[in-house]
């Protein structure tokens, strides 16, 4: 009934635009002036659009490959009109280099959205801030105060104790050959490190997994509330008591928070100095308890801290999860490219018999971090980024016009599987990132350019100056991961089973049919 009411009204909607909107033209004064053709780049029409959901059953989800399979009628910008604003699509390699690279700061906007504020609590948010002084600011608080390489080095410590939970988790799970379904192991793993290197290493398990619940039900509850992203207005006004379970979930997950960062700002008003107290030094929440945002005399509100932390934690937990199961599932479906990442540590790590593969390692390892970077190429967590870019001034790009504040967004998954950037794209294939004009197979020495700042071939982590800033930390997470669940455990499908490469849109690309693997220590 309720899906009924939401398409019903959606349609509605929809039908009394046109009337509402000459209703209105003839009401207004003949005398003001209008800009109804902006030279936006064409697209389908919004009914066109809405039908395709409705009467072909696709998921809102879905909009990322609806809007590729228009591409070769549209060509490489396409304006969608879904919600209030239109959105222009870059499908195209070379424009979204212009865009995001040649033309960064006129498009490194964010557009305004109801959503980020229901879910973020707060405007002070890294990847929904306006481009200005704050997100600068907020920006390089995390990237020179958490994200650096010397930071990094120094959250070893949390790694390991993550990992070792990790295969204790395995091997007790998969005992007596009893094969094991991968994903949530995994995003606890990851969901676990990133509380952690939020709020400090002496976080118990008890309090990662209560947070992690919360999460969990605001994820999957985000389904219920796909209204408020299309038209949240009409949403709010229609369904209340959805509105106000929404609000509900996301006030559980901040109230799971707090009382780990009082718990940090009391250690910091006890301690001045913190970063000798704990292992790992300096923690993300420690660096926002006396942030201060610029022109403004106060700190950051406790709320503003809750969505920052937020943000981090949830940033880079399915993503970097969704990533990492479509890596192994690679590696369990292709026994060749397992064997290579076997060889390659061994050669790394000589007769050292050691129990971990450390971050330093990593560095003497190109094969596993080419095996990562395909990974994220052929199986990107999202066919587009979850919030599109807007401009700061009107902007002629491919031939039109851009106009200020539009919304534009890009199909990244497209983009790495361009046949015109890559050989055989949908072909799983880590050797062609070690491929370099002078025969130096370390990827390292070819330098790959992963940010797109010189050319855009793939844009995983986006490109520009809105580039995902974590996105050193989960190249790190993946790499490290992969190499010591590839030491540890001989991975294979489980009995009677294929790997399925079939892919399910959802808040990311993640697989049909979740990996189940048999796993055999190896020591």
């Amino acid at each position: 009934m309720e899906l009924f009411i939401f398409f019903a009204s959606l349609c509605l909607c929809l039908l009394l635009k046109p009337l509402i909107t000459q209703l209105h033209h003839l009401l207004s004064s003949s005398s003001k002036p209008t800009n109804k053709n902006p030279n936006l780049p064409p697209g389908p029409s919004r009914i066109s659009l809405i039908a395709t959901f409705v009467f072909r059953g696709k998921s809102f989800f879905e909009l990322g490959p609806i809007i590729s399979n228009l591409r070769q009628k549209y060509g490489p910008l396409i304006t969608v009109h879904l919600g209030s604003q239109p959105t222009i699509y870059i499908t195209n390699n070379s424009l979204a280099h212009q865009a995001l690279v040649q033309n960064g700061a006129v498009f490194a906007d964010r557009p305004i959205s109801i959503n980020n504020l229901i879910v973020s609590n707060s405007k002070k948010i890294i990847s929904k801030s306006p481009y200005g002084p704050t997100w600068r600011a907020l920006r390089r608080n995390l990237t020179a105060g958490v994200l650096n390489p010397s930071q990094l080095r120094s959250f070893s410590h949390v790694r390991e104790r993550v990992l070792n939970n990790l295969i204790d988790a395995f091997k007790h799970d998969s005992k007596g050959e009893k094969a094991v379904f991968v994903e949530e192991y995994f995003r606890h793993a990851i969901f676990s490190m990133l509380v952690l290197l939020c709020f400090g290493d002496n976080v118990e398990e008890k309090q990662i997994r209560e947070i992690e619940a919360a999460q969990q039900r605001l994820f999957k509850n985000f389904h219920r509330f796909k209204l408020f992203i299309i038209l949240p207005k009409l949403g709010k006004f229609l369904f209340k008591k959805q509105w106000k379970k929404l609000t509900e979930i996301v006030t559980g997950y901040d109230e799971a928070i707090v009382p780990l960062i009082r718990s940090r700002k009391k250690i910091s008003e006890q301690e001045q100095d913190t970063s000798r107290k704990d292992q790992g030094g300096v923690f993300y929440v420690d660096t926002l308890l006396n942030f201060q945002a610029p022109e403004e005399e106060e700190n950051l509100k406790e709320v503003e801290i809750v969505g920052l932390c937020n943000e981090f934690i949830s940033a880079g937990t399915d993503t970097t999860m969704t990533a990492l199961q479509w890596i192994m599932a690679n590696v369990v479906k292709y026994p060749a490219i397992q064997a290579k990442i076997l060889e390659e540590i061994k050669g790394g790590i000589g007769d050292d018999q050691r129990k971990f593969i450390k971050e330093d390692d990593l560095q003497k390892m190109p094969y596993i971090k080419a095996v990562v970077l395909e990974g994220l190429r052929r199986h990107p967590p999202g066919y587009a980024p979850a919030t599109p870019h807007a401009v700061t001034e009107d902007v002629e790009l491919g031939g039109y016009k851009v106009p200020k504040g539009t919304a534009v967004n890009f199909l990244i998954a497209d983009m790495g599987r361009d046949p015109n950037v890559w050989e055989n794209p949908m072909e799983f294939k880590p050797e062609r990132f070690l491929k370099s004009s002078d025969g130096d197979n370390d990827h390292r020495q070819q330098g790959f350019d992963v940010t797109g700042s010189r050319e855009i071939k793939m844009m995983p982590f986006g490109a520009g100056r809105r580039i995902c800033p974590g996105y050193g930390l989960a190249m790190l997470h993946m790499e490290y991961l992969v190499a010591n669940l590839v030491w540890h455990f001989e991975w294979k499908p489980a009995d009677g089973e294929d790997v399925d490469l079939t892919e399910k849109f959802d808040l990311t690309i993640s697989m049909k049919n979740p990996l189940r693997v048999h796993l055999t220590p190896r020591f």
